[in-house]
């Protein structure tokens, strides 16, 4: 199993939007079979900073949930929401 940890900072205003898409992202994550869990923690003392946590069955499957066209719409319309690119 892999498990990444992706830091996310949001624009204040786009916060809402941001949680929306990416929900939507992980319920369509969660069906790969690649995928073991997808999970989104906002910070409390700061809204706009994220952690997405993503457990991956194998080191293949990144790469695999990459290609899929959930992941590439979220990917495009959260892009512009950040204050910085993710880490």
């Amino acid at each position: 199993m892999l498990i990444v940890h992706v830091q996310v900072h949001v624009k204040p205003e786009c916060v809402e939007a941001f949680k929306q898409a990416t929900l939507a992202n992980g319920r369509e994550s969660v069906k790969e079979p690649g995928i073991a869990r997808f999970d989104v923690a906002q910070q409390q003392d700061d809204p706009t900073r994220f952690v997405l946590v993503e457990a991956y069955r194998d080191a293949l499957a990144p790469a695999a949930h990459k290609e899929t066209r959930h992941y590439q719409v979220w990917r495009d319309a959260v892009a512009p929401m950040m204050v910085e690119p993710r880490s």
